[in-house]
């Protein structure tokens, strides 16, 4: 007997998922085993300091995570990403305005644009002696960071919105305060979440270089503290953080962009 309608395929079970992605992991579970026998059977006790095998740096990790340093450390350094993002989120308005008024944009545009090229890190002597050593110094560095992307990004999203669509908005008597709204922000906000995940990605590595040299917590020093001492396997532990907690945030805001935007294309990478 033929059957009239095919069954719907079943959603894939918790097995099928996990073995998706622990396959996934097959050129990273390789990369550990070779560094494990590089560092065990290849390198010599006092090389063997420089380059922990992966066991020594688990282990490691074991201990950070106990003493609640690690913990401790990542929350600090979260903490100033959050503060620094929140304060970076001017740079929307001010690139919506850049975009949408060229009076803004001409008068603008030069002083960004000198300002842009300088690195976050060459700020460091100078922010220092304004904010000394701590939070402030250290948020300073992360919001030069995630600035300049996200108005980067704001103001191309807002100059690339297809013309046709103002044009129709205002044939039917739309103002400009709601074209503004509900046209050129909505068609925007792409752009601004991607600039907003380059932004928050710069500004995390700005931090760490921040921390580094002027900071009493925080990953960085967490890192920087470990080289005093020699302790490689602290070092790799703090930088392993540094990227998996990155990987987290920019997976973050992936997933909600995916959600918000839904119809966006470039969300859907």
């Amino acid at each position: 007997m033929i059957k009239g309608a095919t069954s719907s395929k079943r959603p894939p079970g918790l097995l099928a998922i996990l073995g998706s992605k622990i396959k996934n992991l097959t050129l990273i579970a390789v990369l550990l085993c070779l560094w494990q026998y590089v560092s065990v059977a290849v390198l010599d006790s006092t090389s063997r300091v420089l380059l922990p095998p992966p066991t020594a740096i688990f282990s490691a990790a074991w201990e950070l995570l106990s003493s609640g340093e690690l913990l401790r450390h990542t929350r600090d350094s979260l903490k100033r990403e959050v503060v620094a993002f929140l304060w970076a989120t001017i740079s929307i308005p001010i690139g919506i305005a850049m975009g949408w008024w060229r009076t803004v944009d001409q008068q603008l545009d030069p002083l960004m644009e000198m300002l842009r090229p300088i690195p976050p890190l060459a700020w460091i002597p100078l922010s220092i002696l304004w904010f000394g050593i701590g939070d402030a110094q250290n948020q300073f560095i992360i919001f030069l960071g995630i600035f300049f992307p996200i108005l980067l990004n704001t103001i191309n999203g807002v100059k690339g919105i297809e013309l046709n669509l103002i044009r129709a908005a205002r044939c039917l008597g739309a103002s400009e305060g709601n074209i503004l709204w509900r046209i050129v922000v909505k068609a925007a906000m792409p752009q601004i979440v991607t600039g907003i995940r380059v932004g928050l990605g710069v500004g995390w590595m700005a931090l760490v270089a921040a921390e580094l040299v002027g900071a009493n917590s925080g990953l960085g020093f967490l890192i920087n503290d470990a080289r005093t001492v020699l302790r490689t396997d602290y070092i790799i532990v703090g930088m392993a953080t540094i990227g998996m907690v990155g990987l987290l945030i920019d997976q973050a805001i992936r997933e909600l962009g995916r959600r918000l935007l839904p119809w966006s294309r470039v969300m859907g990478r």
